[in-house]
């Protein structure tokens, strides 16, 4: 398989796939969650160029014990669940099994929600325009996942957003989100990975550099705005 990589890494993806997303910029009803790991610095890019605030949103999946790659539901920031009703009845899965399996996946997502986190509030989601950001989309289940959980929620509207995926998946999306932006869907797709040059796994560290710094410039811009708008007032007061 040769493939010629169109990103550098996960950054240049980022600020590629803001260029797309301009109609969503200096709206404050915008909400940029990043899918981590890999999610993170493209949603920074895309925050940083829309102006919009920079949270995470994790997702775990219910694997059947012993055939994990078979999903039984999953779960996501906020103790939500997604449960797969026709996997449950067709397996004969207890309830007493799903919950054990939801509580130990809700503990690790909990764990990892304090890692890249810290101290900071998550951001409320109710009546907002959310734009869910990952590094690419091969068959969308963790995505899939994301918009539904969501969606229950309350947002206002539910952005898919990456620079590029699957024709098939951004395809099909379009059916569970408000707006898909799928920066480039290349034939035949093959990975993820296959389309960058720098793919390696972004650690914690990174993350939570990111959020820390996304949050810090927004408040820079906030305090300039509201500088530039008291100089115009004192201006026309003149």
């Amino acid at each position: 398989m040769t493939v010629t990589a169109q990103f550098q890494d996960r950054y240049q993806a980022g600020r590629f796939l803001a260029s797309r997303l301009s109609r969503y910029a200096n709206n404050p009803s915008v909400l940029v969650l990043g899918l981590p790991r890999g999610g993170v610095p493209v949603a920074y890019e895309v925050a940083c160029a829309l102006n919009a605030p920079l949270d995470v949103f994790l997702v775990r999946k219910m694997g059947v014990p012993g055939y994990e790659e078979l999903a039984v539901g999953a779960v996501a920031s906020g103790g939500i669940r997604i449960l797969n009703q026709e996997v449950i009845q067709r397996l004969g899965i207890s309830e007493r099994m799903i919950e054990a399996m939801a509580q130990e996946k809700l503990q690790e997502l909990e764990r990892r929600e304090r890692i890249f986190r810290g101290n900071r509030e998550p951001m409320e989601i109710e009546g907002r325009t959310v734009i869910l950001v990952d590094d690419g989309l091969a068959t969308g289940a963790s995505m899939r996942v994301a918009i539904h959980a969501i969606q229950k929620r309350g947002p206002k509207a539910v952005v898919v957003a990456v620079p590029l995926g699957s024709g098939d998946t951004c395809t099909q999306l379009r059916n569970e989100a408000d707006d898909v932006i799928c920066g480039m869907t290349p034939e035949p797709f093959y990975t993820v990975g296959a389309w960058y040059s720098d793919f390696i796994q972004i650690p914690d560290e990174e993350i939570n550099r990111l959020l820390d710094h996304a949050a810090h410039e927004r408040r820079v811009r906030q305090v300039q705005a509201q500088k530039d708008r008291a100089s115009v007032q004192e201006d026309l007061m003149g």
